[in-house]
């Protein structure tokens, strides 16, 4: 199959707008069903399918293809071909045409999961979802009801029932967050009956899938998309991710193709001195990209690492992302200005890692303790480790102290090391780095300290003149070795009085005091405070007059 990227839609007949007005009132008056969100939170951890598939593969020392210069001279053709990145938000505020490819993230059991429907393809023979014997369909894909009606559910933005199959690719791309399941369809219509589509794939992403050579996938080169895309999540750790590099190759799209190669299965084009299907570029090392914000600089890093892999026919060099309205194109569209195929080598086509064991992960467990305790690490290898096992190195920013390294043994693929942590007084949040064969990950860990003063309590909150109540000062975690003092104060020493001060143990979490009445004529209130580190926590304690 041949796709057509399609960047500019924007320039709209006068009755397509007004139907793109209407179908947003709709939208906006329809909730998403349960379980079904567009754009939603995606499982954890990532990046997704195992460390050693194609999308997840370190090329930064892969060979470079002796025809390298040729195939960047083709791109460039005859110019300077610049990146562009194919992916934002909405075209116009609150249009329904968008940029990107929207994802939607389902339920995979219970009540709330979308019922498995039947698409009818038109590349049914290499299409997931059909009976190959009967050439029938049968329920399969999860799609949710709301893509039939609602905007920005399917690729260009149109709901499901608009039929776009003729000008835009029309892509679905549908995450199972419980099953870590992905479908993905290919130029989509549902027709008022049922769905239909060019074609279907499913994938685990638990596992490597690689499609049988000669067939597609809802992408030309027969590749899942959704991993090769440039996530919003990922870039600026939002939605509760917290990615300190992408660890994954990106999608992008050249003018024509010849063939394909590996990681491909799919041919779409047999154009001579064209790139293949499956391609690798890999941003050249020595390409400076400091001069770009932080967050561009982690995209551009990827490319250095993982590369960019041909999956489609399109525009040259257009970097495939999400559909997110947070995007800010002011950014992305110079920064990717900034880099042109010149920037690139081809790597060797076809090539594939030789089966050595990579660093995947640094884990911590728990990642959020209380200053002074200790936690634990594990270093995880995306292969068994060789006869003389693998030694990571390991260091770890202040507070938290690491041995030197950890060793794999031979044979396993992970190992755990012990993180302590000293005292502190205000929360910090440090990461712990472990390196192998070139390769560096890196967790985080949250050090709340133990020193904080969380509450002062009193039991019982009203007493007689003369009787005495006890009062609890509690912190934040157990105290460490010397323990934590409290100053201790009353608001008025002829109602209520207590000690100047209090000492929670070390290795204990609370502490409790006596507060003697005074003898008082009238019923009163007094507060009884106490101080640490700069926090004041209080309780107030009723007396009662004298008989």
């Amino acid at each position: 199959m041949t796709r057509t990227n399609f960047p500019d839609r924007a320039a709209a007949s006068g009755l397509r707008a007004f139907c793109a007005s209407l179908l947003l009132v709709l939208a906006a008056s329809a909730e998403a069903g349960p379980g079904s969100v567009q754009g939603g939170a995606l499982p954890q951890p990532v990046p997704y399918f195992p460390a050693d598939n194609w999308w997840n593969t370190d090329i930064s020392t892969a060979p470079v293809d002796a025809n390298s210069a040729n195939y960047i001279a083709y791109i460039n053709n005859g110019g300077t071909r610049h990146l562009h990145p194919d992916f934002g938000g909405d075209v116009s505020t609150g249009s329904v045409d968008i940029y990107g490819f929207p994802y939607v993230v389902i339920d995979g059991t219970g009540t709330t999961a979308p019922t498995k429907v039947a698409v009818q393809f038109h590349y049914s023979s290499q299409s997931d979802g059909v009976d190959h014997n009967t050439d029938t369909s049968f329920p399969f894909y999860p799609v949710p009801p709301e893509a039939i009606t609602q905007a920005h559910w399917v690729e260009g933005g149109d709901p499901g029932n608009v039929d776009d199959r003729n000008s835009q690719d029309r892509h679905l791309l549908i995450v199972d967050r419980d099953n870590k399941f992905l479908y993905e369809l290919y130029n989509v219509f549902y027709d008022g009956t049922q769905w239909q589509a060019g074609s279907g794939a499913f994938f685990d992403m638990t596992k490597n899938h690689r499609r049988t050579n000669g067939w597609t996938s809802a992408d030309a080169a027969g590749l899942a998309i959704f991993p090769g895309l440039v996530r919003y999540d990922e870039v600026f750790n939002a939605y509760g991710t917290s990615v300190t590099d992408i660890h994954h190759a990106f999608r992008v799209t050249v003018r024509a193709t010849r063939g394909f190669v590996y990681p491909a299965s799919h041919n779409a084009g047999s154009t001579v001195g064209a790139l293949p299907m499956g391609a690798r570029l890999r941003l050249k090392a020595s390409k400076n990209i400091s001069g770009f914000t932080p967050e561009m600089q982690k995209i551009f890093r990827a490319m250095k690492t993982y590369g960019l892999i041909v999956a489609d026919n399109g525009s040259d060099m257009y970097v495939s992302g999400t559909y997110d309205t947070n995007w800010d194109n002011n950014i992305l569209n110079p920064a990717f200005g900034g880099l042109s195929a010149s920037d690139f080598d081809v790597i060797q086509l076809g090539w594939k890692p030789t089966s050595t064991a990579t660093l995947t992960s640094i884990s911590v467990s728990p990642s959020t303790i209380v200053s002074g305790n200790s936690t634990t690490g594990t270093a995880t290898l995306s292969l068994a480790a060789p006869a003389s096992g693998a030694v990571v190195t390991l260091t770890a920013t202040t507070p938290l102290t690491v041995p030197p390294s950890v060793t794999i043994p031979s044979g396993a693929t992970s190992a755990t090391f012990p993180i302590t942590s000293t005292p502190l007084t205000t929360t910090r949040t440090s990461t712990v780095s472990g390196t192998y064969a070139g390769v560096t990950q890196r967790a985080t860990v949250t050090d709340n300290a133990a020193g904080t003063l969380k509450s002062l309590t009193i039991n019982p909150l009203v007493i007689n003149s003369l009787a005495t109540a006890t009062a609890t000062v509690m912190l934040g975690g157990n105290a460490p070795t010397g323990g934590i003092n409290i100053t201790l104060t009353s608001s008025d020493t002829s109602v209520a009085t207590c000690p100047p001060n209090v000492v929670v143990p070390a290795g204990a979490q609370s502490a409790s005091f006596t507060v003697t009445a005074k003898s008082v004529p009238v019923t009163t209130v007094v507060k009884i405070s106490g101080l640490h580190g700069g926090v004041t926590k209080y309780s107030t304690l009723t007396i009662r007059r004298a008989p």
